[in-house]
């Protein structure tokens, strides 16, 4: 996701340190976008990394909806949040929220928690998108990089977010991961296929690639982490009407 910037003891890394990239992710930087995805709508993800996003300027470059980084853990929350969420809004972006999770300081359902109470709630008004779980390689320990939990464990922490959210919101997140970290971290369990959206990251011009089991399609592509829009680039999987019904839960 979109690096943020956290206090300089704990800076967050990429999304993957350049030796999992190659093989998880192919190793590429893409000069532009991929051209199997043209026709889809384009959009970003966004942290605290970027700031004060200038949204009138990335709809004009074609961002149609974007991602934002609510909170970390249960201490951080995206000092430039309700700027980024909001401003997107007022742009005509349709937004959404995500926690990025770190499961060795907390349960799940604390980190849900303390996500819906600080910006990753969600309501069916057609401009806001189901909240976002970011789960991925831990970028503070690389010797933990599944956080100390056994394969079953991880499983489960997703799921008691999950549940969480769900109660909160009445919506299932979006899970935002690689097909890499899921066969490391949780042995490729196919649970959350069902019920829960699909964010791949994948930067290579031939498409998101093999999924995680469980999915059979991906609703966001994160195809580059630096293009035309601030942040990290990223399509959704059909037209912007039914992009439109998602955002209104459907």
């Amino acid at each position: 996701m979109a690096r943020d910037r956290m206090p300089a003891s704990r800076r967050r890394r990429r999304l993957l340190t350049a030796s999992v990239a190659a093989l998880a992710l192919g190793g590429t930087v893409l000069a532009e976008a991929p051209a199997v995805s043209a026709s889809r709508p384009k959009g970003h993800d966004v942290s605290s990394h970027q700031k004060s996003v200038n949204w009138q300027k990335a709809r004009s470059k074609g961002a149609r909806f974007v991602y934002v980084k609510a909170t970390e853990s249960t201490t951080y929350r995206n000092p430039h949040f309700r700027q980024q969420y909001d401003g997107s809004r007022r742009a005509g972006l349709i937004r959404g929220a995500y926690h990025f999770a770190l499961p060795d300081r907390s349960s799940g359902r604390a980190q849900a928690a303390w996500f819906v109470r600080n910006g990753g709630a969600w309501r069916a008004d057609g401009r806001t998108l189901p909240p976002a779980l970011d789960i991925e390689y831990n970028p503070y320990d690389r010797k933990e990089k599944c956080y100390g939990l056994s394969k079953a464990r991880m499983t489960a922490w997703i799921r008691s977010f999950s549940n969480e959210v769900h109660r909160r919101t009445g919506r299932r997140p979006v899970i935002y991961t690689t097909t890499h970290w899921r066969r490391t971290c949780t042995g490729n369990s196919p649970a959350f296929g069902r019920d829960h959206p699909l964010w791949i990251a994948r930067y290579s011009r031939s498409g998101p690639g093999a999924l995680p089991a469980g999915w059979s399609s991906w609703t966001f592509w994160q195809y580059d982490n630096s293009g035309t829009l601030p942040g990290d680039q990223n399509y959704f999987n059909g037209s912007l009407g039914r992009l439109k019904a998602l955002a209104r839960g459907r």
